[in-house]
């Protein structure tokens, strides 16, 4: 299916990790979902659900712990003009050229030229993204070039999705004898906002994505949001990635310390606490179980290592217990979340589990499969092709596929 060109430009926006390509989201809720209905994802990261259901004319609506992530996903919903963000960053460009340098650790001096410091440090105090549309999309912009290689980037050479240690950085510049790129930051940003804002700029829900915890913020939400059709969503995988520590050079841009923190808050952090993951998982889905429409699809990418597979295998038993499960193993094609956070460590890959209310039973071959109650699917020879098409989409990630539907297949 396709998309407008404004849609799909802006689609990607933001470097993160763990992210649904586009037209796997696109698939999932073109199938899974029809025109209004209202389609959830309580860990959105830069909004790619919510983004591709409002999109395809669904309600969408995400929740997004990280402040990186939730600025890059409510900024591609509705950014601002390209001549109001370019103004602005203009004026930031001007108090910072009447500035003093900021007083900021070591690995500032080695990651940025002077007049960058003082550009991003001014930007820092001056933009309101949390309440501006004009300020957050000026911010998602700088955050977007905040850390990468040194040609596309406004620092030394690191890696994009992922802030490094200071330590390690500064030493991995030195051995190499590596400066940051001289640059001026408007002229910078000019060229790659007009790539950006090339065929226009998208104009959907302002209110789809929300800074906050899930386990807080559903319950808030249920009354104003209905039931829901569609859950799509990857829950932050355990013994992993620290989402706030691994953004620490953008959360330093959105007003947090010039250092690493470990620890941002409850549910900011490593989940290395098996119980404390499953009962986040479980107030999470639970609470969405409380208001989901008879029919909803569930479609859940995770981990499959062991550990995290089974905790979400279990918490979703838990929480949609008329749910039968299937499992269709899937090799992993390319890179994977756990690739980056594991360096030189073979990974099992990720999974997939997926659901839908209302399936038949048919025997295929003296076993009994349980078939979605669709017309064009009621065949074996469909079902087969059903199979096919969501091994495909599996393949986006190179993972395997568990299914969720009634207990009726014994």
């Amino acid at each position: 299916m396709e998309l407008p060109d404004e849609i799909r430009r802006w689609a990607t926006f933001g470097p993160w990790f763990a992210m649904f390509p586009v037209d796997f989201a696109l698939s999932v809720v073109h199938r899974y979902s029809s025109p209004g209905a209202l389609v959830v994802d309580p860990f959105c990261g830069r909004g790619t659900t919510p983004y591709i259901a409002e999109a395809l004319g669904r309600r969408g609506f995400g929740v997004e712990v990280n402040a990186v992530g939730w600025t890059y996903a409510a900024t591609k919903l509705r950014p601002a003009s390209l001549n109001r963000v370019l103004d602005r960053l203009t004026s930031v460009a001007l108090r910072a050229s009447r500035s003093d340098l900021p007083d900021l650790p070591l690995f500032f001096t080695r990651a940025y030229a002077p007049n960058v410091r003082k550009f991003l440090a001014a930007a820092r105090d001056m933009l309101d993204w949390r309440s501006g549309n004009v300020d957050r999309t000026a911010m998602a912009m700088l955050l977007l070039y905040a850390h990468g290689s040194r040609k596309n980037s406004f620092s030394n050479q690191m890696r994009q999705t992922k802030s490094m240690s200071p330590a390690y950085a500064i030493d991995w510049w030195e051995t190499r004898d590596m400066k940051p790129p001289k640059l001026d930051p408007i002229e910078f940003l000019k060229s790659r906002l007009e790539w950006r804002y090339q065929f226009g700029y998208p104009s959907l829900a302002p209110h789809g994505v929300v800074l906050g915890d899930s386990t807080r913020i559903l319950p808030r939400r249920a009354s104003d949001l209905g039931k829901w059709s569609l859950l799509l969503t990857s829950p932050p995988y355990m013994k992993v990635a620290n989402y706030h520590y691994d953004q620490w050079i953008r959360m330093w841009l959105l007003g947090g310390p010039p250092y690493p923190v470990v620890n941002g808050g409850k549910h900011q952090t490593w989940f290395g606490n098996r119980e404390e993951y499953r009962d986040m998982l479980l107030t999470v889905f639970g609470n969405l179980a409380k208001t989901a429409k008879r029919g909803a699809v569930i479609y859940v990418r995770t981990d499959a290592r062991q550990l995290t597979k089974q905790i979400t295998l279990d918490v979703l038993r838990e929480a949609f217990p008329s749910k039968h499960i299937r499992v269709n193993k899937r090799p992993m094609i390319g890179n994977s979340q756990t690739d980056l956070y594991n360096e030189g460590v073979v990974s099992p890959g990720e999974v997939q589990i997926s659901g839908r209310a209302f399936y038949v039973t048919k025997v295929v071959g003296g076993k009994p499969f349980t078939i979605r109650l669709v017309s064009t699917l009621t065949r074996t020879t469909r079902f087969t092709r059903f199979i096919t098409y969501r091994g495909l989409s599996d393949q986006l990630f190179g993972s395997f596929l568990i299914r969720l539907s009634p207990s009726i297949v014994t």
